[in-house]
């Protein structure tokens, strides 16, 4: 009974000190929409430049969807940010950060599945940031946010696993 006892409270100590390390983490909004809105930008810019170098039907599709959608979250990012009144980085420096975030592809054959192997760990960490506002936000606005991006998120990340590895899916929208 003992040694259930001291696992029940290593248990318990290790839950809390594991919420206290999520919300520690969680953004401000301010924050988030800089920073949700940089790593929009970097996906498109990085779905652009997909889009003109691929010869791949399915990747041309997916970089639109990716553009698409990403465009429109970073617009509804926006219209969060000054409905709350919220202090926003300048354009230039939320463009500045997005630059940072476009990973290196190569120019080779294996253009194809670079670029969506690099969408996957975006999108992933795209969907966990996203998911982690919406668990901690008080704000409704964020919260209605991550339910209408999350789904597209999560689509991009199947398309781009299938891409990644080397099958060709139809699109899908999401």
């Amino acid at each position: 009974m003992h040694s259930m006892a001291t696992v029940m409270r290593g248990a318990g100590l290790a839950l809390l000190l594991g919420l206290c390390t999520t919300s520690a983490l969680a953004q401000s909004p301010a924050a988030f929409i800089d920073d949700a809105s940089a790593k929009g930008m970097a996906d498109i810019e990085a779905s652009r430049l997909a889009h003109q170098k691929t010869s791949s039907k399915a990747v041309k599709q997916y970089t639109i969807q990716v553009i698409n959608d990403r465009t429109t979250a970073n617009q509804h990012l926006a219209k969060i940010a000054r409905q709350l009144d919220l202090p926003v980085a300048p354009r230039e420096q939320v463009m500045e950060q997005a630059k940072r975030l476009i990973p290196p592809v190569p120019a080779d054959e294996d253009f194809d599945r670079a670029y969506a192997a690099n969408q996957v760990k975006a999108t992933e960490e795209a969907i966990q940031q996203i998911q982690q506002q919406a668990n901690n936000s008080d704000l409704p606005q964020l919260k209605a946010f991550a339910e209408e991006t999350l789904p597209k998120l999560e689509n991009h990340l199947k398309i781009a696993k299938a891409l990644r590895a080397g099958r060709s899916i139809e699109r899908q929208d999401g």
